[in-house]
């Protein structure tokens, strides 16, 4: 691995940008994700912040089932992330579809319609659940290096 694409990765893992995006849950893991960012849990201790456009974005965290009428525009904002990126579903509604599932406009969790990265469970999903998901995310974008990485790898 070159030196300028180590530094690229070690920004990457030290800074993540997210964007919060909500498919059409009930509001309770929403509060949930933005509690996560206030003073009194602090997610930007780890060099996160929050972005409001996918372009800057580097971490695409959704809660709420995927519907028919979200489905396009979630393709669209996942599209339109930079690579590489990751998506984390937060609450069993983005996980399963939740107590959606099985609704005629429902077509069942994130992972439906995009690649997910990481689950975190819980309806809603608790701030330190969402931190805890998070940050074992980026400790396993830290480990993949060393992974591929042997003596032999090139």
């Amino acid at each position: 691995m070159g030196t300028i694409k180590k530094i690229v990765t070690w920004a990457r893992i030290k800074s993540p940008w997210i964007l919060h995006f909500n498919t059409g849950a009930c509001n309770a893991c929403d509060i949930e994700i933005i509690a996560s960012l206030t003073p009194r849990y602090d997610l930007e201790r780890f060099g996160i912040q929050l972005k409001g456009t996918p372009r800057h974005a580097d971490v695409l965290v959704c809660s709420g089932p995927v519907t028919r009428q979200i489905e396009d525009r979630l393709i669209r904002i996942y599209e339109q992330m930079a690579e590489p990126k990751f998506v984390v579903a937060v609450g069993t509604c983005s996980c399963t579809g939740g107590v959606f599932n099985g609704c005629y406009n429902v077509k069942g969790g994130i992972n439906a319609v995009i690649p997910v990265s990481a689950f975190i469970p819980g309806c809603p999903a608790s701030p330190k659940a969402i931190i805890d998901g998070v940050v074992k995310l980026l400790q396993s974008l830290e480990e993949e290096p060393k992974k591929t990485g042997g003596k032999n790898a090139r």
